[in-house]
């Protein structure tokens, strides 16, 4: 409260660009991280929703970041910019991870019971993906708005500035060492969610090649075929709600640890 009240007691030149420095950070994480980063939403709403982010956030973190300003010349300015905008992107990057993780998991699912060849459209992102993998990223985004958790990303946002102050830029060495942990951890996730769907198929295709060895003469693959993808629908249907449980309680834990 205090830093609020110096903040806005000496509003000027100092005050708005401690701002921007602030927009920058939470903007550039907000334009990648998910949910609030996907290219479904206008990038007007998008910028619109970054700014007003930013000037809630102000009144408590303005003032730390305007201290932490040694002085306010083009060249110190532009570190501050250039690190903020990492450090946002970064932020953005981990939590995009887990999206990621899923849509290749969940691509794999779509293989397994056979529906990878009918075509999808670009949900989230700009890639087509198999019907499958689309209800999967869609039901886990609409998820985290439903249970309140994107509240979690601002609040990780508040709790970066102690973790990474404004102008420290990251350590190259340390960032890719996190994120690539941070890739294998989402993709053991994805694995977990996704793992039913893989002891299914490796059970169907060694059923239907044994059936396939004893009547060589009878095309069975084109006959099993709608019976594996309707099997793996009914077992899409018996085993999604807790698949996406799972990938949920993973990326809660991380929101609220990391």
């Amino acid at each position: 409260m205090i830093s609020g009240g110096l903040f806005f007691g000496s509003f000027g030149a100092s005050a708005l660009l401690s701002v921007f420095l602030l927009f920058c950070r939470i903007g550039a994480c907000l334009m990648i991280i998910p949910g609030f980063g996907s290219n479904r939403i206008p990038m007007r709403v998008r910028l619109f929703i970054a700014l007003s982010v930013s000037l809630a956030l102000a009144p408590l973190l303005a003032g730390d970041v305007q201290n932490s300003l040694p002085d306010e010349t083009l060249g110190t300015v532009a570190r501050f910019i250039g690190a903020e905008l990492l450090t946002g992107a970064f932020i953005g990057f981990l939590g995009r991870a887990f999206l990621a993780a899923l849509e290749t998991l969940t691509t794999l699912v779509s293989m397994a019971i056979g529906m990878s060849n009918m075509p999808g459209m670009p949900i989230d992102g700009t890639d087509t993906l198999p019907p499958v993998a689309s209800l999967f990223t869609v039901t886990a985004t609409a998820m985290v708005f439903i249970t309140n958790q994107h509240w979690e990303i601002l609040r990780g946002l508040v709790a970066s500035y102690e973790a990474i102050p404004t102008g420290q830029p990251l350590a190259a060495v340390t960032s890719l060492e996190q994120f690539a942990g941070q890739m294998g951890e989402t993709f053991i996730l994805a694995l977990r969610v996704c793992s039913p769907f893989v002891v299914y198929t490796i059970v169907i295709n060694l059923a239907v090649g044994l059936v396939n060895k004893l009547t060589p003469q009878i095309p069975v693959y084109f006959i099993s075929l709608p019976f594996v993808i309707a099997g793996g629908l009914y077992f899409l249907y018996l085993v999604i709600a807790e698949a996406i449980m799972i990938f949920l309680d993973g990326y809660f834990t991380w929101l609220q640890v990391g």
